[in-house]
């Protein structure tokens, strides 16, 4: 099988890959370009936040989350914070034990700790003999077998089918209309229009958007913000700003509102994240 074409990183990126997966520091700000696999993979960001464009939708990955990308979907990554991005590939008897599209799990303790080792210091960068590999920032070394990263990848898809999927990928809408009310959310976050307000601008009654965001994504219009403010969130949060200044910037009059509701997404306070715990 052909080695996974892998998306080139920008001028500030460390990079090592390998046939089974990679490892990208990127400066805060960094991004990759487009590129599709042979191969479905997970992204892992150790350290600050990716962004996961597909053309399904776009996913979040905080520290504890991972997002799978299936084979064949075309994707490109942006790190806000500096990033420690780790990227494992699974071949396609276990490929098929996941969903079929893009989605976000839940990291157990278990999971990311293999995570870690299969993109680590004794990752398979190498021949397992220390050889090959290559990569810039010191970042290959003697390698696990393949036998030991089987029961490996094996162990990480258990996990991943053990977790719940997470509201940290958001799926595109296919409407014209949908989409141009996605646009203003997206650059105005904090906008507090009303659905019918919203409908007026892009040629829409409030009762037709509300069936189509029912249709479409499984949403009221009132969980599909939430949802796209607390993605902003967590890139305001990566690039260092607090609790309060995000919670205004994103729509919330308060941030007791807004730690509810990244809370419930999220798994953990605003506070807890922007802290790393």
């Amino acid at each position: 099988m052909p080695v996974p074409r892998q998306a080139r990183p920008d001028a500030g990126a460390t990079s090592l890959t390998w046939p089974s997966g990679g490892r990208h520091l990127w400066p805060s700000g960094g991004s990759s370009g487009e590129s599709v696999h042979e191969r479905g993979h997970l992204v892992y960001a150790a350290s600050g936040v990716l962004v996961l464009h597909t053309e399904g939708g776009t996913s979040i990955v905080p520290a504890n989350r991972v997002a799978w990308t299936p084979a064949g979907f075309t994707h490109r990554h942006r790190a806000h914070g500096d990033t420690d991005m780790r990227i494992v590939f699974l071949p396609p008897s276990l490929a098929r034990l996941v969903p079929g599209r893009p989605a976000v799990f839940c990291v157990s303790g278990l999971a990311r700790e293999v995570l870690l080792v299969l993109t680590g210091p004794r990752g398979d960068g190498t021949g397992g003999d220390g050889t090959g590999g290559g990569g810039r920032g010191g970042l290959s070394a003697p390698g696990y077998s393949r036998a030991a990263r089987e029961r490996l990848l094996r162990v990480l898809v258990e996990e991943l089918r053990e977790a719940d999927e997470q509201p940290l990928h958001l799926p595109h809408p296919r409407d014209d209309r949908l989409r141009a009310v996605e646009r203003i959310l997206t650059r105005t976050p904090a906008d507090t229009s009303t659905l019918a307000t919203l409908g007026r601008q892009v040629g829409a009654g409030a009762r037709t958007l509300s069936r189509l965001l029912r249709e479409e994504l499984g949403m009221t219009f009132y969980e599909w913000r939430t949802q796209l403010r607390v993605h902003h969130a967590l890139v305001l949060l990566a690039e260092g700003h607090d609790t309060t200044h995000t919670a205004h910037a994103c729509g919330w009059a308060n941030p007791s509102g807004f730690i509810a509701a990244f809370t419930d997404l999220v798994g953990t306070t605003p506070g807890r994240y922007r802290a790393g715990g």
